[in-house]
């Protein structure tokens, strides 16, 4: 309302300030006329009638080039009537007696009035072209400014500052409620304190769909004419406009979110659920097998059937283990305790624990001799040969080695799990590390699909690296580890295992 209103007097000042010019036009359009007129006559005698009408278009020119297409006619007409008055027989008077002379004020009045029309026309356009073209140059430079913005107060800093540039105000103040915090933010510029005086005039800054603030303008307010306002109005809303860009992105970015999340849920489930009743099912029917009594507790078939618990709550508790390190990772809450441990200990503990998964498998070792320390987080990195030999488990044929080896190279350590799985495509490598990402064999063998991710993930906590390449016979999954913890060795000799 307070906008329309203020809108509403700017178009009154404007009003008042065009009468003003067209009086001054006017004034001058007379006396430019009324100069030519004396000079004519001071030079009447040495001229002929056609060319006092010749000369007379030149001030007709002259108004209608300076101040429009209305004093351009009225200049027509007072040549028209001073032509007659001075230089027409009879003299002093608007009477016209010969006919040749009647023709020639005739003709100079269509001359006149023509030339001021065309002459007026091509003024206005070219002036209209030329406000029309610095209205377009000023929002296309507002809008190329705006565009990729994606937070509040980059947008409302470009659009005060585009506002001062443009309409000179003396002072620009954004105001933009944030409606996910609901709270009220506030640009100024130029940066003072709070003006002493109230604003002179509010834009609200609205769109289709909802109003994003306001802008608040210090300025003197006879300088805005009716065209700048509705430049201001399409800055307001290109403004507007600008904020609501943020919304819906915020809003596509929480449904991505909301996408990736239910997906990664469902793959959860649908892994995770067959992963748990498998081992729940043979944890049950061993446990009701012992206590049904039907079997000998000196029979081998209770050994066995002991070692099935064993094996499946092994099972259980690795795939529990990675669900938590994975929500661990996940959250940005994985920070390894770091000690300087030997490598070759961590990968010969985690085969000794293994020792029952691995009988079909033989376990061989390539360690390069005094391998350094390594800060490490022992319990994690026993997690990540874990997962890496029941993935090598999973995918190698049975009967096959598993070769393990760690060699310093420079400032890092790489160590390498070869297996003879089969090879995994070139353009699935970079993703065999991604959540439930799976591709060799997927419908045959079991598995969630986050042991390798989970690798990943406390690889990288150590500062390290990890990838997998296809080897000619079988396939390698190899980590870089730094030798140094930020840039200083161990200060304890250095203990090599052989075994």
């Amino acid at each position: 309302m307070q906008y329309n209103q203020l809108t509403m007097n700017n178009g009154f000042r404007f009003a008042g300030l065009r009468f003003t010019r067209l009086l001054l036009s006017y004034l001058g359009t007379v006396l430019i006329i009324a100069v030519v007129t004396i000079l004519l006559k001071v030079v009447e005698s040495t001229l002929e009638i056609q060319i006092i009408a010749l000369i007379y278009l030149l001030p007709i020119l002259i108004c209608t080039v300076f101040w429009g297409l209305t004093s351009g006619i009225l200049a027509g007409l007072l040549a028209f009537l001073t032509f007659n008055y001075f230089f027409i027989q009879p003299y002093y008077t608007l009477m016209v007696h010969q006919t040749q002379d009647l023709i020639t004020l005739i003709i100079f009045l269509i001359v006149a009035v023509v030339l001021s029309q065309f002459v007026g026309q091509a003024r206005e356009a070219v002036r209209l072209a030329k406000k029309r073209e610095w209205n377009a140059i000023r929002m296309y430079e507002l809008i190329s400014a705006l565009a990729g913005l994606t937070d509040f107060q980059s947008i409302m800093q470009v659009l005060a500052e585009n506002l001062i540039e443009t309409f000179h105000f003396n002072q620009v103040e954004v105001r933009v409620t944030e409606r996910v915090k609901n709270e009220l933010l506030i640009f100024r510029t130029p940066m003072e304190e709070e003006p002493s005086v109230t604003y002179d005039l509010v834009v609200p800054m609205y769109t289709a769909r909802n109003t994003e603030g306001d802008l608040r303008l210090w300025f003197d307010q006879n300088e805005l004419s009716l065209e700048e306002t509705r430049l201001l109005s399409a800055f307001s809303n290109q403004g507007a406009l600008a904020i609501e860009r943020i919304y819906l992105y915020q809003s596509e970015n929480i449904a991505k979110l909301l996408e990736e999340s239910d997906r990664i849920k469902t793959s959860l489930l649908n892994s995770v659920s067959h992963e748990l009743r498998s081992p729940l099912a043979a944890i049950k029917a061993s446990a009701s097998s012992l206590r049904s009594g039907t079997v000998d507790w000196d029979s081998d078939a209770r050994i066995e059937l002991l070692a099935t618990v064993e094996e499946e709550t092994d099972h259980l508790n690795l795939l529990v283990g990675n669900l938590l390190d994975m929500s661990r990772i996940e959250a940005g809450a994985l920070y390894p305790k770091t000690q300087w441990n030997s490598i070759v200990e961590i990968i010969k503990s985690v085969a000794t624990k293994m020792r029952n998964l691995l009988l079909q498998h033989q376990v061989e070792y390539d360690f390069s001799d005094n391998l350094p320390l390594l800060p490490t987080d022992f319990v994690m990195m026993g997690q990540v040969f874990t997962n890496l030999f029941s993935n090598s488990i999973k995918y190698a044929p049975p009967g096959t080695s598993i070769r393990v080896s760690a060699s310093q190279q420079g400032d890092n350590v790489l160590i390498k799990v070869i297996n003879k799985s089969p090879r995994v495509p070139e353009e699935h490598l970079d993703h065999i590390f991604d959540k439930f990402f799976r591709v060799t064999e997927a419908d045959k063998v079991t598995g969630t699909g986050l042991g390798l991710s989970i690798c990943k993930g406390i690889i990288e906590a150590h500062n390290g690296k990890i990838w997998a390449e296809n080897l000619s016979d079988g396939f390698v999954f190899m980590i870089s580890l730094p030798v140094t913890l930020d840039g200083s060795l161990p200060n304890i000799p250095k203990d090599v295992l052989d075994g």
